[in-house]
């Protein structure tokens, strides 16, 4: 792939500070990861709604919608599970940047991957693992990846 050379940052008339002020909401990342079938998305919804409804401005990047979009042109390599999480991470800095609470439900199995989107997001980037027992992801294997591994029957 040949890269461009003549790209130059655009400052924005309207800082992330003013729309952080005018929100009323201090902007971070709310990055869950854990197994297939942890509760990565059942959590972040629910953590979602609960700020929606105490009036922060919030988004929610889960790993299927997003794939249905944004990173559609990608598999389930490793290649692809890194390019995957390297542009959450971008998307989650520039949600940041318009000054909303940004929730990620994501396997991200790659320690490698969350600390470079720590990097990119900065320090409003929270991790927050759902330690979830292998042997319950199986039993809800809401995709049926388990049983395809054969681990379920």
């Amino acid at each position: 792939m040949i890269k461009a050379t003549n790209i130059v940052w655009h400052d924005a008339a309207v800082t992330a500070t003013e729309r952080q002020q005018k929100l009323g909401n201090k902007p971070c990342v709310l990055w869950y990861t854990g197994l297939s079938g942890s509760g990565k998305s059942t959590i972040a919804n629910a953590v979602d709604r609960m700020l929606h409804d105490r009036g922060y401005s919030t988004y929610l990047l889960d790993g299927d919608n997003v794939r249905h979009g944004l990173n559609k042109d990608l598999g389930f390599t490793d290649v692809d599970r890194i390019e995957n999480i390297r542009r959450i991470a971008e998307v989650s800095r520039l949600f940041n940047d318009a000054g909303l609470i940004v929730s990620t439900a994501f396997i991200s199995p790659f320690t490698t991957d969350r600390d470079s989107a720590r990097a990119l997001v900065g320090a409003d980037f929270i991790e927050i693992f759902i330690d979830t027992p292998l042997a319950e992801c199986e039993k809800r294997d809401p995709k049926g990846m388990y049983k395809k591994l054969g681990r379920v029957k």
